[in-house]
């Protein structure tokens, strides 16, 4: 199993110069891939620029979106185009996590109908696979750049209803749990094996994971800290969600090792400390 790391972007206050810090050092400790978590309400950094900024200092390390929420974002050409160029910036580096998402302030700060967000993804979807593709645009040129990987970037897909396993066997690479035991993983990795079996797919589907972690001094009032307010709008489930965090080395090889018995192909572990010393004792405690 792949260990990735996240990016600090979604803890609000840091400083825009930690993202090509953190992300060399992740690089050079050996992790898989780059993740990032997406929000508009909230003081995070936006994932599309962010991953930018991570791909102009690195040269191997993958670039995850896990996950985007992609039909507050507007039409698919423009998405596909964002995309295509972060894909182009990295050479070819990047996997697109992708969801309908469940926060309604999101979907109303940017005027997106949020009972619609189900038919305006499987729209972008259609319209991001036409761009990469290079399909004309009427008289148009096609929409560029064309994205280095044949196809477009590989789309992960989030969440558990039954159009997300729908869309994994249309569009997608695999499935992505965006949060959740192993137990979990190994349901919803079935579900979508199962569906891509059904439209007849070769292979088997790409599954990964998103963890949560803090490590060294004051592990879990980091992890309270940042988890209860990202969470708060749960309410008390948001306890739940912080004492879940992995706040020691034990833990995080536990996850690990649980995680893979589970089916997954790769494991994120999103910091809840911004602190660039996290990036080795993550990667220590992970085996790496």
């Amino acid at each position: 199993m792949d260990i990735g790391i996240g990016l600090p972007s979604t803890i609000p206050g840091i400083p825009g110069t930690l993202i090509p810090e953190w992300a060399a050092a992740a690089e050079r400790a050996g992790f898989s891939t780059l993740g990032t978590i997406d929000r508009v309400v909230y003081g995070n950094l936006e994932t599309i620029p962010t991953l930018a900024a991570a791909a102009a200092v690195t040269e191997r390390i993958g670039l995850t979106t896990t996950i985007l929420i992609a039909p507050y974002r507007g039409n698919g050409a423009l998405l596909a185009k964002q995309l295509a160029s972060v894909d182009a910036l990295s050479g070819g580096r990047l996997t697109v996590g992708a969801a309908v998402g469940g926060r309604e302030d999101d979907y109303e700060a940017t005027g997106v109908p949020f009972t619609e967000r189900g038919r305006i993804f499987d729209d972008q979807l259609a319209e991001m696979r036409a761009v990469w593709r290079q399909d004309p645009r009427g008289r148009a040129h096609p929409v560029g750049p064309a994205p280095v990987q044949a196809g477009g970037p590989p789309i992960l897909f989030g969440g558990n209803a039954p159009a997300t396993f729908r869309r994994v066997a249309e569009y997608g690479a695999g499935w992505i749990l965006g949060g959740g035991s192993p137990e979990q993983l190994a349901g919803g990795a079935e579900k979508a094996r199962a569906a891509w079996r059904e439209a007849g797919r070769e292979g088997e589907p790409r599954v990964a994971a998103l963890a949560y972690v803090s490590l060294g001094p004051d592990a879990e009032e980091h992890a309270r800290r940042y988890l209860l307010d990202y969470y708060g709008f749960l309410g008390d489930f948001a306890e739940k969600i912080a004492a879940g965090a992995l706040t020691s080395p034990e833990a995080v090889a536990a996850a690990k090792a649980a995680f893979a018995d589970a089916g997954c192909g790769e494991l994120v572990l999103f910091p809840c400390n911004p602190d660039v010393a996290q990036v080795p004792l993550i990667a220590e405690a992970a085996g790496l």
